[in-house]
């Protein structure tokens, strides 16, 4: 057995580095992307001691960028685009518009081409999933409207990232007749591309999935998911198409199957490892000394991604009519490049339309702006409480907000302000939210919804019900919406960021209003009850009853049975001294 092995001794010391650099950059609260990329730098050709082959790790990274547009692709759900559509779709071509335009005058500026501009604009328009979700994830924010219209957000960047991928080869052309002609036919090969994948994917693709989990071979399942997933991206280079467009394709045919959850699962794996190394690759093309060489280049790019994206972000969201502290979680959480950043980089470097230079200040970025995302995320409270502080900011961030909420509040207003009828008042219009409504209304009781997202509030007063448009945490909100003649407050949301204040202000406002809340943990119960919640619902404790209940029923115990034991699951869960929460 030879001992030169440079596949082994790279990938080796690419996962070494990267474990150790990526536990560091976790202990120090920074995404592990961080760690990753700097294990590139450690073991490239541009640091001292052990160097990797740079050309198998490039390789080794292009399975990496199909396994991460692969899992886009099989993640994508169009309604979850669908249900922010109204902001998310505008938001992201303006924003990517806004960037894309200071990426061409700072290339403009240092003596770069338009295209190279263009070009680097494009790159810096596009968030990393990964250090979104983690920073939504750590600050308790996924489930908020603000969370959802992010990601939603990202989703269309996503998308614009997919097109990206079309036309930058076409660029490389050159000419205008013949870019045109060029991006023509790059467009009718990526229809063809589509609908070759999806009319033949539809049926066969699905059948082969099913039938091979049938063999119950996990090895087989997995393997014929990554045979799925690079026959199609290799499959896409025959059409003009890049491999990682290819990829995105193939995850959302196998997201169209039944067997979509388990692929995820066992693709997951495969994922995150060749993520890694792509990261680390990406590391390795890194020289340091560009830090040095170029200190403006590098600031006026940082600039772009950490002032000119959040102010673009910041006056589409509040333009649109959505509150300020959801322009500002849009603003901060996509104030940062990753993944598909070096993908755009990477495919324009293969067409000559970006210079080393060019994605060495797209690594640079990546590092500054991925290090300093969680430390925006935890200034979102101090900012907000800072421009509130400016009364005049503070009304022209909201302006629109508060006069679209107006006109689409006025009629729910009139109706509870003459109305006499027992009213229940639903905070949240998601799953919960919905079947909490429903039971109300099927008992007799009027309700009136309250919720952040526009769309929501407007097809719901279409229906003919009423719905409020803002945030309940709010005292006058909850005025307008008569919560001081409400018998309930239902609070369906399931975070914490602004329940106290709301279920504070409520007591105050109805001291005989019956308010039940949602929780996670028992944790929170204490807090709720100092602040006057009357009854919570705690997601760890009913999960503990119903997966009790599911035990017993397969083990063939009776409904009166199972009944008696969930009872007991949570007295016994609930149970504490002097609590009065139920």
């Amino acid at each position: 057995m030879p001992h030169d092995a440079p596949l082994l001794t790279t990938m080796a010391a690419g996962f070494v580095a990267a474990w150790l650099l990526g536990v560091l950059a976790q202990k120090l609260k920074l995404s592990p992307i961080v760690g990753y990329l700097l294990a590139g730098v450690a073991i490239g050709p541009y640091t001292p001691g052990f160097v990797g082959d740079a050309s198998l790790a490039s390789q080794l990274a292009e399975i990496g960028v199909v396994l991460l547009m692969f899992g886009v692709g099989l993640h994508f759900h169009l309604e979850d685009l669908l249900h922010v559509k109204g902001i998310a779709i505008p938001g992201a071509l303006l924003q990517s518009l806004v960037a894309t335009g200071l990426g061409l005058v700072t290339g403009l500026a240092f003596g770069w081409t338009p295209t190279a501009g263009i070009v680097l604009g494009m790159a810096l328009s596009v968030a990393s999933t990964v250090v979104l979700l983690r920073g939504l994830e750590a600050h308790g924010l996924v489930s908020t409207p603000a969370g959802h219209v992010a990601i939603g957000w990202l989703i269309v960047e996503d998308i614009l990232t997919v097109v990206v991928l079309v036309v930058v080869p076409a660029l490389g052309m050159g000419g205008g007749g013949h870019l045109a002609g060029a991006l023509g036919i790059a467009l009718v090969k990526l229809a063809a591309l589509v609908a070759l994948v999806f009319l033949a994917g539809k049926r066969l693709v699905p059948w082969i999935l099913v039938s091979i989990a049938r063999l119950r071979s996990r090895e087989l399942f997995t393997l014929t998911i990554l045979a799925i997933a690079v026959a199609i991206a290799g499959a896409a280079v025959l059409f003009g198409a890049s491999m990682a467009l290819g990829a995105f394709l193939a995850g959302m045919v196998v997201g169209q199957s039944a067997v979509s959850e388990q692929a995820a699962a066992d693709a997951l794996p495969l994922r995150d490892a060749f993520a890694v190394l792509f990261f680390v690759s990406v590391g390795m093309l890194f020289e340091p000394a560009f830090v040095l060489r170029e200190p403006w280049l590098l600031l006026a790019a940082v600039g772009v991604v950490l002032v000119g994206k959040p102010l673009a972000a910041v006056a589409v969201v509040a333009g649109l009519g959505y509150s300020a502290r959801t322009a500002l979680v849009v603003a901060l959480g996509l104030a940062q490049v990753g993944e598909f950043s070096f993908i755009l980089g990477d495919v324009a470097r293969h067409h000559g339309l970006l210079s080393e230079t060019g994605y060495n200040l797209l690594i640079a970025c990546a590092l500054v702006s991925i290090s300093l995302n969680p430390f925006l995320f935890r200034a979102l409270d101090p900012l907000e409480a800072a421009l509130r502080r400016r009364p005049a900011v503070w009304r022209l961030l909201n302006r629109s907000a508060e006069r679209q909420g107006a006109a689409i509040n006025a009629a729910a207003v009139a109706a509870v302000t003459t109305g006499d009828a027992p009213l229940a008042i639903v905070v949240g219009y998601g799953p919960v939210g919905q079947s909490v409504d429903r039971a109300l209304r099927q008992y007799g009781t009027e309700t009136l919804v309250i919720d952040q997202n526009v769309d929501t509030v407007a097809e719901i007063s279409r229906q003919g019900r009423l719905a409020l448009f803002g945030d309940a945490s709010h005292e006058d909100i909850l005025k307008k919406a008569g919560l001081a003649r409400a018998r309930y407050l239902v609070v369906t949301l399931p975070h914490s960021v602004n329940r106290t204040p709301m279920v504070a202000a409520a007591r105050h406002i109805n001291p005989g209003c019956r308010i039940v809340v949602r929780a996670r943990y028992l944790r929170e119960r204490l807090e709720l009850e100092q602040v006057g919640a009357s009854a919570a619902c705690f997601e760890e404790v009913e999960a503990a009853v119903a997966l009790t209940s599911r035990v017993l029923a397969d083990l063939g115990a009776s409904p009166a049975a199972i009944a008696a034991e969930a009872d007991r699951v949570r007295d016994e869960t609930l149970a504490a001294p002097g609590s009065r929460l139920s």
